[in-house]
């Protein structure tokens, strides 16, 4: 009788070892799909919460950081190079010659009333 008790026992635990490595394995088959099934709905969530963000508007930055104003300055020298550069010589002798002359004193106090103003120190 003891044999038999064993041998039901060694039965029912390769029975119940059986069920669960299927009951194991049919969960893992039907994780990754569900895992699918998740992401599909999440991203058909996250679809229509997301909206057309309108642009920012443009501030207009001003002072040292205005980016229009570079522009168009450095659009101005680069034309007035191209314009006078047959001339540039000569202006530049004709500068040296009104600092030698009589408003040369002026120009010098402009410069310097220019230079305290400036960042750079010269």
């Amino acid at each position: 009788m003891a044999v038999k008790k064993k041998a039901k026992k060694a039965a029912k635990k390769t029975k119940s070892a059986a069920k669960k490595s299927k009951k194991t394995s049919k969960k893992t088959a039907k994780k990754p799909a569900k895992k699918a099934k998740k992401s599909v709905k999440a991203a058909a969530k996250k679809a229509p919460a997301k909206k057309a963000k309108k642009a920012p508007a443009k501030k207009k930055i001003i002072g040292e950081g205005d980016y229009q104003a570079s522009r168009s300055f450095l659009k101005d020298q680069s034309g007035f190079v191209a314009k006078n550069k047959a001339k540039i010589r000569s202006l530049g002798k004709v500068a040296e010659a009104a600092l030698d002359g009589p408003e040369g004193d002026a120009l010098r106090e402009a410069e310097a009333t220019a230079a305290a103003r400036s960042r750079d120190n010269f």
